[in-house]
C-alpha cells in the first residue's frame, strides 16, 4: 500500500480499458481508508460522498467513456472502499442519468445522443434564466455581493481565453454557471439544474477544441452580470436564456459534423 501512493497515478479498469486516475487523490482515499473502517452509521455518508464525487468527475471528464462497462467490485478495490458506499454512489449517478447500474454486469456509463442533448439544453435555458432574476430579483447588497463574485470567475475566464487555455477556459465557464443556479436562493432549481448540467459538460468537453475561441462568452457573461448589478430581473433573465441558446445552437451542429452519436 505504501508503495501504492508513491506512483503517478493509479488505474480503474473499465471495459477492458486502462483508465488513469490522480495520484493525490488516490493517495488520500487511501490515508482514509488505511485504518479499519467504522461501521456506524456516521462515517458511511463521507465514504459515499467520496466514491459519488470521483465517480462523477471521473464520467464528466470522460476518463469513463460513453459505454464503458465495469464491476462494482472493481471500482470499489480501487477506491479502497468497501461495495456499500460504492453501490449507493452508483445508484445515485443512476438516478442522476449519467449511468446504468445492470444485474449481474456491472456498472454502465450512459450516452447520451444529439436529441438528448437538445433537450439538455431546453431544461438549461428555462433554469438559467429562472436563476438570473432570481438574483437580480434580490435586495441590493446581495445581489452586489454575487454580482461580485459573478465577475471574479468571469476575469478568470478573459485571462485563461488570453493564455489560450481552454481547460482552464472550461473550468471557470463551469463555475460560472454553476454559482449563477447556486446563488439563485432557490434550491430545489439548483438541485434539477445541477443535475442536468452535469449531463451536458460531457459533451461540452469533447467539443472544446472543436470549436472557435469562445470570446463571445466572456462578453455575454458580462452583460448577464450588468443586469444583476443593476436589478434588472428580466434583462437579466433574457440575457441568460440568449446566451445559452446560442451555446446550443453553436454546439448541436459540431456534433452533427464531425458524426458524435454517442457522447
Amino acid at each position: 500500500m505504501e508503495h501504492a501512493t508513491r506512483v503517478n497515478c493509479f488505474h480503474l479498469i473499465f471495459h477492458g480499458r486502462v483508465c488513469a486516475w490522480p495520484a493525490l487523490r488516490y493517495k488520500s482515499w487511501m490515508n482514509r481508508t488505511t485504518a479499519p473502517l467504522d461501521p456506524s452509521a456516521a462515517r458511511a455518508p463521507s465514504l459515499v460522498t467520496d466514491a459519488y464525487r470521483a465517480l462523477k468527475e471521473a464520467i464528466r471528464d470522460n476518463v469513463f467513456a460513453p459505454g464503458d462497462q465495469g464491476s462494482e467490485q472493481e471500482i470499489a478495490l480501487r477506491l479502497g472502499m468497501s461495495r456499500t458506499p460504492v453501490h449507493e454512489a452508483l445508484i445515485r449517478l443512476q438516478e442522476e442519468g449519467l449511468v446504468r447500474v445492470v444485474p449481474k454486469r456491472g456498472v454502465i456509463v450512459l450516452a447520451l445522443s444529439p436529441d438528448d442533448m437538445r433537450e439538455v439544453y431546453d431544461v438549461i435555458i428555462a433554469l438559467e434564466s429562472m436563476a438570473a432574476e432570481l438574483i437580480a430579483a434580490m435586495a441590493e447588497p446581495e445581489r452586489h455581493r454575487i454580482a461580485a463574485e459573478l465577475h471574479a470567475i468571469n476575469a478568470d475566464m478573459k485571462t485563461a481565453l488570453q493564455r489560450d487555455e481552454r481547460d482552464a477556459w472550461a473550468r471557470a465557464d463551469d463555475q460560472f454557471h454553476r454559482a449563477l443556479i447556486d446563488r439563485c436562493g432557490n434550491t430545489r432549481l439548483a438541485r434539477l439544474a445541477n443535475t442536468i448540467m452535469d449531463q451536458s459538460h460531457r459533451a461540452r468537453m469533447m467539443t472544446l477544441r472543436l470549436r472557435a475561441k469562445m470570446t463571445k462568452s466572456v462578453k455575454e457573461h458580462q452583460a448577464i452580470v450588468a443586469a444583476i448589478r443593476n436589478g434588472e430581473a428580466a434583462v437579466a433573465g433574457e440575457r441568460a436564456k440568449a446566451h445559452r441558446q446560442r451555446a446550443r445552437n453553436e454546439l448541436l451542429p459540431l456534433l452533427d459534423q464531425f458524426g458524435m452519436k454517442h457522447l
